[in-house]
């Protein structure tokens, strides 16, 4: 079995979907449209992800310069984690800022916020959630954690005095960056953002994913 590192699948999924937008590939694995997506044209699509808790969007920064070289000009949103609402607003605005048709992609939490923000925007062209959550009309995160999370995670979070969450130090390499370096993993650690835990009881009233031609992946083995 081949297994992939969180960087590798990134770059892999980023530049697959980039590329169906281009060349108008016709591929929707959700049964909620068979619209095609757009033909071919001479400009590629701008690329806007979307980071999940407990990061910001240097979390996409080993494959941000890989989409650039291959021409693509690529956004990370610096999402507020305040809440649902003000993440999809914050994201909803760098979309918006963008020329021509837009990939948005979201990881892990990042899910939640690209399916709002996307929603009824005829800008965007395709949606990606990398090891992200794909909610309904009304679905919560934190239903969505008790059914697809891993457990061992919910031993790692430690909150502070405002209720805002965050990952021990301690633990951060085992249970949220396992395929890099203890050295990157320290300062990711004394780096993160934490995510108001209000947050993970907020829903959407708008789905992207039932309008916008979407894919998901699901890692198994990223180690």
């Amino acid at each position: 079995m081949i297994v992939f590192t969180w960087k590798k699948v990134q770059k892999l999924l980023l530049w697959l979907f980039a590329l169906s937008v281009v060349v108008g590939i016709s591929m929707h694995p959700t049964s909620a449209t068979s619209r095609e997506l757009p033909q071919a044209s001479n400009s590629k699509p701008a690329i806007v992800l979307v980071h999940g808790a407990y990061a910001d969007g240097t979390s996409w920064q080993h494959v941000i310069p890989l989409l650039e070289q291959d021409g693509y000009r690529v956004t990370a949103v610096q999402i507020p984690l305040t809440s649902l609402a003000d993440d999809v607003a914050t994201t909803k605005r760098v979309i918006n800022n963008q020329k021509g048709s837009v990939v948005v992609v979201g990881h892990s939490y990042g899910g939640n916020v690209i399916t709002g923000a996307a929603a009824g925007n005829p800008q965007v062209k395709a949606l990606v959630y990398v090891n992200a959550f794909a909610p309904d009309v009304g679905e919560k995160t934190s239903d969505l954690n008790k059914r697809y999370a891993a457990p061992p995670i919910s031993t790692a979070i430690v909150s502070d005095a405002a209720n805002f969450l965050y990952i021990d130090r301690g633990k951060f390499h085992e249970f949220f960056a396992q395929d890099v370096s203890k050295a990157e993993a320290r300062v990711m650690a004394a780096t993160q953002k934490p995510i108001a835990s209000a947050a993970f009881e907020q829903s959407l009233n708008e789905i992207a994913w039932k309008t916008i031609p979407s894919w998901f992946l699901v890692t198994q083995s990223d180690v």
